[in-house]
């Protein structure tokens, strides 16, 4: 007797869209933090942060989890087995709005980006400091 294989019976697999190094990046950049701030909350070092980002090399199973705690992810979605939740910034109406806004930046001209940055750090009180 032979055995068939139905399409119902196949393995399912997902094949992740982004490297674990790309998705670190991101999850990084999208809580706002920099490879120092990251190593620091996770115990490791910058240098094995940006190791793992530029998918030189893969962290062990120990370090995933410290950085998944880090980054407030689940370890599935820090592999990419899960969507990760970027967080914190879909929280209400007000915040969607301005990063819309501030995703906007992005468009412009480099100059003008630069400008908006300075009008930021000016009205912050980063301008004062800076010039101080």
């Amino acid at each position: 007797m032979a055995v068939k294989i139905t399409p119902d019976m196949r393995k399912r697999t997902r094949v992740p869209k982004q490297t674990l190094g790309q998705r670190l990046r991101t999850l990084r950049q999208a809580r706002g933090l920099t490879q120092v701030q990251l190593a620091k909350t996770s115990g490791i070092t910058q240098r094995a942060i940006s190791y793992y980002e530029t998918d030189t090399g893969l962290p062990p199973a120990t370090v995933a989890a410290a950085l998944a705690r880090a980054l407030n992810v689940s370890t599935d979605e820090l592999l990419g087995l899960k969507v990760p939740k970027v967080g914190h910034l879909d929280d209400d109406a007000e915040t969607r709005r301005l990063w819309k806004r501030f995703r906007q930046v992005a468009s412009l001209p480099e100059r003008d980006q630069r400008a908006v940055i300075r009008l930021i750090n000016s009205l912050s009180g980063r301008g004062s400091e800076a010039s101080a």
